[in-house]
């Protein structure tokens, strides 16, 4: 329910990632093997540090086995959750590049593909992906895991539907649960995505504590989108319990102290972050956040980081939404704004993307355009206040004020402080003052 957050790295990943699409059998499969091998971590091991050392003796004892490949790069990517170090899922594709060069058919690379192609926004591939394995065996779960996903990053709600349901009726665990809740939760059914998160949570066992903290946090969100802000708050301690220092968990516990109106609070958790590791998330939370508290050079200064650090995420992640929504909040660089939002829009139909591309077009003036797109952002009956906040601001430069009061008002409703800025210039739009 809200953005990945991973450490931005080099354009090479790109590379990386389309290494394995046409495997070649044959070579050496010890050579350069101490590049993606994992180094031994340093201090607590985690279940996925765990792991690697378990896939790392496998591979050094059986360099032509692909299984030591696979399990190699199913630790990796769980690493890369536990850290939110995105450059990690790269050595995981390398990890499959090996593994299909061993064995081009085999059945569990696949599946990891299809998984490691969504990270990339991979998505029409990594559907593809999918598809082959859910033909191999129909009756894996997991595989309708990759299909919801893939199926709701491309807007094809129904099919996601009915794979979700396909997926939970094979087996009803803690993956199955999150996808039903998600999907609940994007047709507006608020409560139906709490119970379903719930359930998540409660089914996450505790060997593995990141999978645990994930899913309390997923339910601390929907909790916020129901106004709950206490509750939600304890679902994000929940977390930090369960995996102290996680990231997705602490980003919560300062949208939870937003929400109950500690701009303070929220800022010492963004600037703790980001003095431990900076991010391109938490350097425009920051900037939000000195903008709004009137201290301008701290914002700038952030906002600059910003700018500087998020282009390298874009890249990596196949992902300008972000980067977008910062010029169009802000109306600048409206011009490559759009342009980048109409080419994300070609080849994705799903409602953020229809969003992203509804708020450039306002900013650009063109607002019939913009309603058109804003209508198919909201056509699931989200109840996401950006969403209505967006839908809100185009009806009202269509003269249509009635409507645009109506969706302004329904955003606040949900939480009065959705955003750190934009909540304000919607308070005044509908108290009939500019900006």
């Amino acid at each position: 329910m809200g953005r990945k957050i991973f450490t931005a790295f080099a354009v090479a990943l790109c590379a990386l990632a389309s290494a394995c699409e046409q495997p070649t059998p044959g070579g050496d499969y010890r050579s350069n093997l101490d590049s993606l091998l994992p180094q031994a971590s340093a201090g607590p091991q985690t279940p996925a540090d765990r792991q690697l050392v378990a896939a790392r003796a496998h591979v050094e004892s059986r360099a032509s086995d692909p299984k030591g490949y696979n399990l190699l790069a199913a630790a990796y990517m769980q690493k890369a959750r536990e850290s939110e170090d995105f450059q990690l899922n790269a050595k995981a594709m390398e990890a499959l590049d090996r593994s299909f060069a061993l064995a081009p058919n085999n059945y569990d690379a696949l599946k990891l593909r299809s998984k490691l192609l969504l990270t990339f926004h991979r998505f029409e591939e990594g559907l593809e992906a999918a598809r082959r394995a859910q033909s191999l065996n129909p009756k894996d779960h997991d595989n309708y895991g990759a299909l919801t996903d893939a199926l709701v990053e491309l807007g094809e709600y129904p099919a996601a539907v009915e794979a979700a349901q396909r997926m939970v009726d094979l087996r009803p665990d803690t993956s199955s649960y999150a996808r039903v809740s998600y999907l609940r939760w994007l047709h507006g059914d608020v409560k139906g995505a709490v119970e379903a998160m719930r359930l998540a949570a409660q089914s996450a066992g505790p060997q593995d504590p990141e999978r645990a903290a994930w899913c309390h946090v997923q339910l601390g969100d929907a909790l916020l989108h129901m106004g709950k802000v206490a509750e939600a708050e304890r679902e994000f301690d929940r977390a930090l319990f369960f995996f102290p220092g996680y990231g997705a968990a602490l980003g919560a516990k300062a949208r939870a102290r937003l929400a109950a109106g500690d701009l303070e609070g929220a800022l010492e958790i963004y600037r703790r972050e980001h003095e431990a590791e900076p991010s391109a998330d938490t350097a425009l939370a920051l900037g939000d956040l000195y903008a709004r508290l009137g201290r301008a050079d701290e914002a700038e200064r952030h906002y600059a980081a910003f700018e500087e650090l998020e282009p390298a995420n874009a890249a990596a992640e196949n992902d300008m939404q972000h980067l977008v929504a910062y010029w169009a909040d802000r109306g600048k660089n409206l011009d490559e704004a759009l342009r980048l939002a109409r080419k994300e829009r070609e080849r994705r139909k799903d409602i953020y993307t229809c969003d992203g591309l509804a708020w450039a077009l306002y900013q650009k003036g063109l607002h019939a355009e913009a309603k058109a797109a804003s209508d198919e952002a909201l056509r699931l009956g989200t109840r996401d206040p950006r969403l209505l906040y967006h839908a809100g601001m185009i009806a009202y430069a269509l003269g249509d004020g009635r409507r645009g009061a109506e969706h302004l008002r329904r955003a606040l409703a949900i939480n009065p402080r959705f955003d750190v800025l934009q909540a304000e210039v919607a308070k005044r739009k509908l108290a009939g003052r500019a900006g």
